[in-house]
């Protein structure tokens, strides 16, 4: 059996060691606030609507640009979409459609449409006009 040889005593020996102290006194790494509060927060900032990279490349190539009001109302229309159980939802804004994955809250492409030749959206289970 092989024998290991430690010469640490304490995890903090091995923490200052490959990980350096960085002069933080323990005392001062602690917080008062919960991990109740920690995972509130982390919720709430998580609210914002994420655009996935095929959406992205979609706004680029269209020369789609949106404005913060535009941007609000997206997101308002996705929590609307997640108050009413829509998982694949069309969300309108303006002249702007946008299919968004709701309880990822992510938007899977965005079309103008006034560039739209057909206006057909299909995979979706919901639409919202915010």
């Amino acid at each position: 059996m092989n024998k290991i040889n430690n010469r640490f005593t304490s995890i903090e020996q091995i923490t200052d060691r490959y990980l350096g102290n960085k002069g933080l006194n323990p005392s001062e790494t602690k917080s008062d606030t919960s991990f109740e509060e920690i995972l509130r927060q982390k919720a709430d900032g998580a609210s914002g609507v994420k655009f996935s990279k095929h959406a992205a490349m979609r706004l680029l190539d269209r020369n789609i640009q949106m404005s913060a009001e535009q941007s609000e109302r997206l997101e308002t229309g996705v929590t609307k979409a997640r108050e009413k159980g829509i998982n694949e939802s069309l969300v309108m804004v303006d002249s702007l459609a946008f299919i968004v994955n709701v309880p990822n809250k992510t938007v899977v492409t965005a079309i103008d449409q006034n560039e739209s030749m057909e206006h057909i959206f299909t995979n979706i289970d919901g639409a919202v006009i915010a």
